[in-house]
């Protein structure tokens, strides 16, 4: 297996919310920071804020879409899927894990995600920019 580099191994979350409003404003006073308020397609996000211009480890609230009850899909992280979403995506099956949600590409240069769910059944998240 080629060793692929990468600056860190986890580079998104996603916390689901159900009421926006309360979330926000339960995480803005825990850490006594503003979240930035976003729109991607029927999502709302509130984005935590990322020191360096956005270089490292970032995530956000998540409410709207279909998407399921916190209580049912909790937190999910996004590992890195570089250099290639779609290479990594081409190998779930083989490792005893399934697609839950194929590939989406993000507004701008936001690059693409997936989910996958482990043989043990978690809801894994994975992101690349290509």
């Amino acid at each position: 297996m080629q060793e692929i580099p990468r600056t860190h191994a986890v580079n998104w979350f996603e916390i689901p919310v159900q009421d926006m409003e309360r979330a926000q404003r339960f995480y803005e006073t825990l850490l006594a920071a503003p979240l930035k308020r976003e729109q991607v397609g029927a999502y709302t996000l509130a984005v935590f804020p990322a020191a360096g211009g956005g270089v490292g480890v970032g995530g956000c609230l998540l409410a709207g879409g279909d998407a399921p009850p916190p209580a049912q899909t909790g937190t999910v992280v996004y590992l890195n899927a570089e250099p290639s979403l779609d290479t990594v995506l081409a190998r779930v099956e083989a490792a005893g894990g399934r697609i839950a949600m194929p590939r989406i590409d993000l507004p701008g240069e936001l690059g693409c995600c997936a989910h996958v769910l482990d043989p043990e059944g978690n809801r894994v998240g994975l992101h690349a920019l290509a």
